[in-house]
């Protein structure tokens, strides 16, 4: 029993002592973090226009594929995006009333292949025309409105069998579905697509030999520094760690500088856009990535900086190793 409780008495000891060594490893992690962004931060200071002319090359390289997505963005929501590009247009014929108009629009609904249907009555149509210049003399002349019903659809999938049921319906007239325009719109923002891909990989690569090389430089300046740290038993975390923090630095800083060369491009293209769009009598403005679009970008820019770093400190550290 008494060497039982003598194991008892040394086991709770020992978790009494563990609580504080536990809190002190904490604050020494803690510490050799915050030496490791301090000092990179002090190394940066050191060097502004190295710095500067760094962040500038990463802003640029990370900054034109970011663009090239926004403009495909806004291009697909200028054409009326994709989904709505899917959509089906039914012109009823002219006897047809809008009690048989609705209660039709409702049957369709019903069907699994629909996603939504939308009625049109000829007074909305009527006043769409008026809103066009160039037509509201014309359509005062006339003495009744001669436009029909017309239900708007939205399939659920490409709405190529869909389209072919609608033109067999008694009440429909004429059926509009632009089909081939829309695949090829859907070619041009799917190569579209790709090419915003294969330009931020080659960007992205050339964003981490800039990043690769300016710390390797550094790491060449500090040469004798990492060996003495070696010598002194200093491990390889310890080593690389001011390095991996200066090229988040540079990422960080790099984001920043591709955001704001975006937002003055922007503005110098409002104006431009604007009356473009004006010119074809509609209303149209610049989307941005949002909140979680600017927080995606931000966080791969760091850790595309931060790679950069670790290959380069990986490859002193592994050429160097005593």
């Amino acid at each position: 029993m008494s060497v039982v409780g003598a194991r008892n008495r040394t086991s709770a000891a020992n978790q009494r002592g563990n609580s504080p060594a536990l809190a002190q490893r904490l604050r020494a992690w803690r510490d050799l973090h915050l030496y490791g962004l301090v000092s990179s931060i002090g190394r940066m200071g050191q060097r502004p226009w190295a710095t500067l002319l760094t962040v500038s090359v990463m802003a640029l390289a990370v900054a034109l594929p970011m663009g090239l997505w926004l403009v495909l963005q806004n291009v697909e929501q200028f054409s009326g995006s994709v989904s709505q590009s899917r959509d089906i247009s039914v012109f009823l014929r002219p006897q047809i009333d809008g009690k048989r108009a609705q209660q039709l629009a409702e049957d369709l609904a019903q069907r699994a292949s629909v996603a939504s249907v939308t009625l049109r009555s000829p007074d909305q149509g009527l006043s769409e025309l008026r809103a066009m210049s160039e037509l509201a003399g014309a359509l005062d002349v006339l003495e009744q409105n001669p436009l029909p019903y017309v239900l708007q659809i939205s399939p659920r999938d490409d709405g190529d069998a869909l389209a072919v049921a609608l033109r067999e319906l008694p009440e429909a007239e004429i059926v509009q579905h632009d089909a081939q325009w829309r695949r090829r719109l859907d070619a041009w923002l799917g190569f579209g697509s790709r090419v915003v891909l294969v330009v931020a990989l080659l960007l992205g690569a050339g964003a981490l030999l800039i990043v690769g090389n300016t710390v390797r430089l550094d790491i060449q300046s500090r040469a004798e520094e990492v060996s003495v740290l070696r010598l002194l038993g200093a491990t390889d975390g310890f080593v690389r760690r001011p390095f991996l923090y200066l090229g988040a630095c540079y990422g960080l800083g790099a984001g920043v500088l591709a955001l704001l060369v975006l937002l003055l491009a922007a503005q110098a293209l409002a104006p431009a856009l604007a009356g473009l769009v004006a010119s074809y009598g509609s209303e149209f403005t610049l989307v941005g990535p949002g909140a979680s679009g600017l927080l995606r970008f931000m966080l791969g820019v760091v850790a595309l900086g931060w790679l950069g770093a670790w290959l380069a400190t990986g490859h002193h550290l592994h050429r160097t190793q005593v």
